[in-house]
């Protein structure tokens, strides 16, 4: 809380004289980042490239036995691929030059197995080549991703692979020109073709590579790349495959081992703490936070459909950006060698999004003042953080005196604006100083007592960057609040931005029996909103809304804000199943009690896919019997197993119920005959959801799961009509 003595103080405005002599800046407080940490952190949105062999196989992981005849693009365009990247405001890309199936992407001196036993380009082809030309052509830094994991080198394993690894990654760094970043994965060992030998190598994670000697060679090659791990040294995984990044995320970090490993590397490190990083971390290492535009990390036709939207793109940027990291976006492009169409097109939706919210500022203009400056002199006032009216600037701050932990800084339009969104700076050369800040806004001119202010939004840490998002406020002033740090403050910016509004529905649920309706509301109080039923898009001569909108048959309604002339980017679309007591599945009797619990089976394997079940039935289980929850105890190891559970489903009442099935990697719920959510493949901990009608009494299910490597997990919930979200119970699962 600020001091009863702030509270009172006269608030310095920037009239310091510039020409006194200015006190020295305070002194950097812990681990700061490096020159080429600062360029990176500038960076903030750039994005990832899967194209590999995989795209031809339909695969996440390939095995290393692929031939690379398969990979064969029929319509490569490097441009188009870095265009859509550019377009959408991303600053860089990462190629994935060689993922786990050991194909090179370029023709490397040191294997066949890579771009030039294919057929593109007639064999004369080299795709990093390529990509690394476009990137310097549209302005875009290049980096490199190469997987320390070969399942294809017939030497893994051993000593000549490492030397093998560091052959090609000097090739990567000497032949392709700057690098702002090189890429290595956690994966490390287990099954694979290598060479035809078909087994299954594990290695001593701890020593193997060799890091230390691996670091220092890309020291040596190219000084100014980040280099990317579960430890760093230059930029941390986040600890997760969503995208999001912790609440707070401190760029300060101490990489310690997991249990039984001797050394924090890649695969080694306790990477879940990279998520919120440590306060007081010996180390500058801040995270960088990775997900796809796609389920999958590489291009799958049956994912077209499952595009991220611009609205939860623009989610994550604030989840990720908006928390002090950066944000790794993969674009995994097709069989053709492009981006999709649908990809791009949500990019370029959220880059409309973005770019109407940040392109300018509600605060410009605005008079800034501070509770206490820096010896009160011009390079540290207020305006410092302000900056003018120029966005982003971070080289000059505003600061107090040394010993100063509470400060606050004002911003005043003279007249109420509007606003939702708060960009915050701390200037990095000084280190992570803020540890609670809060937000207040007024209404009033500046005459009124401080009762006059109301709290709007409180956090913990800034760093790099701190977005926050919310409801719309309306004032003349807004105040930032430091109610606690480390140091003395130093906010290199502080700005105000409105988002496009947006229309949110409330009302019917997304499936209904007989009919129900909808209300429209505007995030933007008073704001004019335009709706269809038809699926097609609003435009300024669609439907007005005004009374709520009657709803008697399964529709896509769509909807945006009338704003600046036009519609807001945002566009509310929703999809409503209308049911009917005749439509609901009817349930099914057996000839004797269910006992509780379902049947299971375990069965082992290399498992990419469910689609190999049939194979492995046929092979037989490795385990047996009846489980009464629905998880993954029943299996016989931590890697390369399967579970299928089989039963019947006990519903308490007719209704329309919603499914949420959780796994790591792929799993599949079937109800009846019907596959009602298929969550297969290789991924994080992720849910799918789907939604069914259903009468009360039995219905026979059928749950489906593998794990191939990596986090374990397996949960399904169910809303119940009328209730809220939940686990299935047991007393739910018979056989």
């Amino acid at each position: 809380m600020l001091t009863a003595a702030l509270l009172i103080a006269p608030f310095f405005a920037a009239s310091q004289d510039p020409a006194a002599i200015a006190p020295p800046p305070p002194a950097p407080h812990g681990a700061v980042p490096s020159p080429r940490q600062l360029r990176w952190h500038e960076l903030e949105f750039y994005g990832f490239l899967h194209f590999t062999t995989n795209t031809f196989t339909d695969k996440e992981w390939g095995y290393g036995d692929e031939s690379p005849v398969i990979f064969d693009p029929t319509d490569f365009d490097a441009d188009q691929i870095v265009g859509a990247a550019a377009e959408a405001g991303m600053r860089g890309l990462i190629l994935t030059c060689k993922h786990h199936d050991g194909f090179c992407l370029w023709p490397s001196k040191f294997t066949t197995h890579d771009v030039s036993a294919s057929p593109f380009r007639d064999g004369r082809g080299d795709v990093v080549r390529e990509i690394s030309d476009a990137c310097r052509r549209h302005g875009l830094e290049f980096g490199v991703y190469l997987s320390p994991w070969d399942r294809n080198h017939p030497d893994y394993g051993e000593p000549e692979y490492v030397d093998y690894f560091r052959d090609q990654l000097r090739e990567l760094l000497t032949e392709y020109g700057p690098i702002f970043e090189v890429w290595w994965d956690g994966a490390n060992g287990g099954d694979g073709y290598y060479g035809g030998a078909r087994d299954s190598r594990r290695i001593d994670r701890s020593t193997y590579y060799g890091w230390d000697q691996t670091i220092e060679l890309v020291r040596e090659l190219q000084p100014d790349a980040m280099i990317f791990s579960d430890a760093g040294p230059d930029v941390r995984w986040v600890g997760n495959e969503a995208g999001v990044a912790g609440d707070p995320c401190w760029a300060t970090y101490t990489p310690a081992p997991n249990d039984g490993e001797r050394v924090a590397g890649p695969g080694t490190t306790r990477y879940w703490e990279g998520n919120t990083g440590h306060r007081d971390g010996a180390r500058w290492i801040p995270a960088e936070a990775d997900v796809s535009i796609r389920p999958g990390w590489f291009y799958h036709a049956g994912q077209d459909g499952a595009v991220k939207t611009p609205e939860q793109l623009v989610e994550l940027y604030y989840q990720s950006v908006g928390r002090g990291a950066s944000f790794l976006l993969n674009l995994p492009p097709d069989r053709r060698g492009r981006i999709h169409e649908r990809d791009v097109a949500s990019l370029r939706g959220m880059r409309a999004i973005l770019d109407a919210t940040f392109g300018s500022r509600v605060s410009a203009g605005a008079a800034a003042s501070a509770s206490e400056v820096r010896g009160e002199h011009a390079d540290y006032a207020a305006a410092r953080a302000a900056d003018g009216g120029v966005e982003g600037d971070t080289a000059t701050y505003w600061a107090p005196e040394d010993g100063t932990t509470t400060a606050s800084l004002v911003l005043d339009f003279g007249q109420p604006r509007w606003f939702n969104v708060v960009s915050i700076r701390e200037h990095l050369p000084l280190g992570l100083r803020v540890d609670a800040w809060a937000l207040d806004v007024a209404t009033g001119d500046g005459t009124a007592a401080e009762s006059g202010w109301r709290e709007f939004a409180r956090g913990t840490g800034i760093g790099a960057r701190r977005l926050w998002r919310g409801d719309y406020q309306r004032g003349s002033r807004v105040r930032l609040r430091v109610e606690d740090a480390a140091a003395c403050p130093a906010i290199a910016d502080f700005s105000l931005h409105a988002e496009p509004p947006r229309v949110s529905a409330h009302g019917a649920p997304a499936a209904f029996l007989g009919a129900a309706n909808v209300t429209l509301r505007s995030s933007l109080p008073g704001a004019n909103i335009r709706y269809t039923t038809d699926g097609s898009a609003p435009t300024l001569l669609s439907k007005s809304h005004g009374a709520p909108i009657e709803l008697d048959r399964s529709c896509t309604l769509r909807a945006a804000v009338e704003h600046a002339g036009g519609l807001s980017p945002f566009v509310l679309e929703q999809e409503y199943e209308a049911w009917t007591a005749a439509s609901l599945l009817e349930p099914v009797h057996t000839l004797v009690e269910p006992q509780p619990g379902l049947a299971f089976r375990c069965y082992e394997g290399g498992w990419q896919t469910l689609d190999q079940l049939a194979e492995a039935e046929a092979a037989g289980a490795a385990a047996e019997g009846v489980h009464p929850t629905i998880d993954l105890q029943p299996r016989t190891r931590d890697e390369h197993f399967a579970l299928v559970y089989t039963g019947f489903l006990r519903v308490p009442e007719d209704g329309i119920y919603s499914f949420h099935l959780t796994s790591d990697d792929g799993s599949r719920l079937r109800l009846h005959d019907r596959l009602l959510i298929d969550h297969d493949g290789l991924h994080g901990m992720t849910t799918k959801s789907g939604r069914i009608g259903l009468k009360q009494g039995q219905h026979p299910l059928r749950i489906e799961a593998f794990n191939a490597a990596g986090g374990l997990g397996l949960k399904l919930e169910w809303e119940v009509p009328g209730h809220g979200r939940q686990v299935v119970p047991a007393e739910a699962l018979v056989h």
